[in-house]
């Protein structure tokens, strides 16, 4: 998985893949801004759940503050990360297109390219997914944050995982049927597992966390022919 990282930041500037970083990179920060207003306002929503939960008392202040600011920590980096993900998954094809012809060519001279349609279904599925499961788990993730145990780690796990299946499905949906998908996600899923840990800690380098999506896909692309040559 490393060695396919590396191979991925050895790419980063061939013309194919710099121009979807170029595109995917200014899309993405528009609609972030955009997003972020909405956001603004529902990190505040839960911020006054936080305080309603742990009480109004002089301890129970200062660790409500410390989870509002976590929330709004999180919230945005999660907003970031659901945006260019979708964002580049309408552009991935292109990336997986020129990582296999460079290191794949005849997977490459195989694959069906995806049409924009799809991909662009994709690209939704992977923000609504991402933002909704961690909707859904911001309760326990205050827990965790209250007992001290492991909310951080809890929110990587989970991002990881989500990650690890959006990068793999752009790689395998130029290779095989959308049916044949579901079976192949449980045949891989320490592997998608490990890709998405990867890109998930891509997200929180600073300037590296803006190529992230675009190396995530050439990464998900070597992992995904090694493990088929394996």
């Amino acid at each position: 998985m490393m060695h396919g990282l590396l191979l991925s930041f050895g790419q980063l500037f061939d013309r194919p893949v710099l121009l979807v970083l170029l595109k995917s990179l200014a899309l993405t920060l528009l609609l972030f801004l955009g997003l972020g207003v909405g956001l603004w306002f529902a990190m505040g929503w839960l911020a006054r759940v936080a305080s309603e939960w742990m009480g109004h008392g002089a301890g129970a202040g200062a660790l409500a503050d410390i989870a509002t600011l976590l929330l709004f920590v999180l919230g945005w980096w999660l907003l970031f990360r659901a945006v260019a993900v979708a964002v580049v998954g309408i552009f991935a094809d292109e990336v997986v297109a020129a990582v296999e012809a460079k290191h794949y060519p005849a997977a490459h001279a195989a694959a069906r390219a995806v049409p924009l349609g799809r991909s662009i279904t994709m690209g939704v599925g992977s923000a609504a997914r991402t933002i909704g499961y961690n909707l859904l788990l911001a309760p326990i993730y205050l827990m965790l944050l209250v007992t001290g145990v492991g909310t951080a780690l809890a929110f990587f796990l989970v991002n990881a995982w989500l990650l690890g299946r959006d990068l793999g499905d752009m790689v395998a949906a130029r290779h095989m049927p959308y049916a044949q998908l579901g079976e192949w996600r449980r045949q891989t899923h320490l592997r998608r597992l490990a890709l998405g840990a990867i890109g998930t800690g891509l997200f929180l380098v600073p300037v590296i966390n803006l190529m992230a999506p675009v190396l995530g896909a050439a990464m998900a692309t070597h992992a995904f022919h090694r493990g088929r040559e394996a």
